[in-house]
């Protein structure tokens, strides 16, 4: 982790829950300073506030409420993963005050220690939360992040439609769901890129790609593209570089996608994305089908590999450490461009890091962007645009039309 990301929390009090000082906070301190610390001069504090209250460089979390402890959960990669909360003299109010570079956005719960059970909440002071596959965490952005325009809904905006439809694969032995994006004006007199999405459903969930693309499209920042997104089965073993679901994508679902749709039908014309596993599936696709795809996005890979020793990351990783490896030891260019996205905060960066140069070696065109976030869907969302319109650069929409 660099420098900048390994500013947050830098306090004295890391992880040991001791008494020593922690980063000031005038309005704590205006609180702790009052004459009586009753209920309702607690009351009028918290409905005066908004929470975390932000005096940056620092960002005080406060939770009201009996308890034995209460700790700051996150999931910062290389530094205590539980803060704890200090009370606040003989009354039910704890806080917690941490520094947070600009531009960062964090993710994070509650962890209340009381009667002999511990249990992680979100934030019941604090109105803003993402949501992922497992539930929702609370948010806390610093000074300088902003939630993207383009990925909100614009009335403006020409929407996209969703067609579902069921692939027969012999090689992964099952039918699998396919949904299809088609977008605005679609017509069947032209022809359209491809990009082929891993985990269609929690990028549609979770990160508003139906939203992104009707922006982007309508502002001319990427051309008319058709999406196929695609609904896992049995995740954990086909995203871990197994050959028989590439040559599902690059043997059944793109040739049936060809056969009923108007697309390009060339390498430059179809590209692959895809997050976490997704990425090892997306870079596993195009290894194992050399120049059938195009265009890489890769967010947040979890590119495990081992250049000595076993693999740290346990069994499970074990296919996806044979693939690294064996890439890694003899580095091949697959496709044309390749755009990478990470998040300092998270385990996975230093991967993504050292996987750059590598791609770099092959002579494919990479870029690669970092950003104050983690492993989460609102980070892989605010990166779309970035990774879209270097992939599927606006100006070409006119070659579509």
């Amino acid at each position: 982790m660099n420098g900048e990301a390994r500013e947050w929390f830098l306090s004295p009090t890391l992880g040991h829950g001791s008494e020593e000082p922690m980063p000031d906070s005038p309005t704590i301190q205006e609180l702790a300073q009052a004459d009586e610390l009753d209920a309702g001069r607690i009351d009028a504090f918290l409905e005066g506030h908004a929470f975390p209250i932000a005096e940056p460089p620092n960002y005080t979390f406060v939770y009201r409420g009996s308890a034995d402890a209460v700790h700051l959960r996150h999931w910062i990669y290389g530094l205590p993963a539980s803060q704890p909360f200090r009370r606040l003299g003989r009354s039910d109010l704890w806080y917690r005050t941490v520094e947070l570079p600009d531009d960062s956005r964090v993710e994070y719960k509650l962890e209340i220690r009381g009667g002999g059970h511990v249990r992680w909440i979100e934030d019941p002071l604090n109105p803003h939360s993402a949501r992922d596959p497992f539930g929702a965490n609370s948010v806390v952005t610093a000074r300088g992040y902003e939630v993207p325009e383009w990925t909100r809904f614009d009335p403006d905006a020409r929407p996209g439609t969703l067609e579902e439809r069921t692939v027969d694969s012999r090689e992964l032995g099952e039918t699998r769901r396919v949904s299809v994006y088609l977008p605005a004006r679609f017509r069947v007199q032209r022809r359209y890129p491809l990009l082929v999405v891993h985990d269609g459903g929690d990028y549609l969930e979770y990160a508003s790609l139906r939203t992104v693309l009707d922006n982007l499209i309508h502002r001319l920042e990427i051309p008319s593209v058709l999406a196929a997104l695609v609904h896992p089965g049995a995740r954990m073993r086909e995203y871990a570089a197994l050959e028989a679901h590439s040559r599902f994508l690059s043997r059944e679902l793109v040739p049936a996608l060809e056969a009923e749709f108007p697309l390009l039908g060339t390498p430059e014309g179809r590209g692959i994305l895809g997050a976490s596993l997704g990425a090892v599936a997306s870079l596993a696709a195009a290894t194992h089908e050399p120049k059938f795809w195009g265009k890489l996005l890769l967010q947040s890979g979890s590119f495990a590999f081992t250049d000595i020793g076993d693999n740290p990351r346990g069994p499970v990783f074990d296919p996806i450490v044979e693939f690294m490896n064996h890439y890694r030891s003899k580095p091949a260019a697959v496709a044309g461009q390749v755009f990478m996205t990470a998040g300092v905060y998270e385990s996975l960066v230093y991967e993504n890091r050292s996987l750059v140069p590598v791609l770099r070696s092959t002579g494919m065109q990479v870029r690669y962007v970092e950003a104050r976030d983690g492993h989460n869907w609102e980070n892989w969302r605010d990166r779309l645009r970035e990774g879209l319109s270097w992939l599927f650069p606006g100006p070409l929409w006119m070659v579509y039309e």
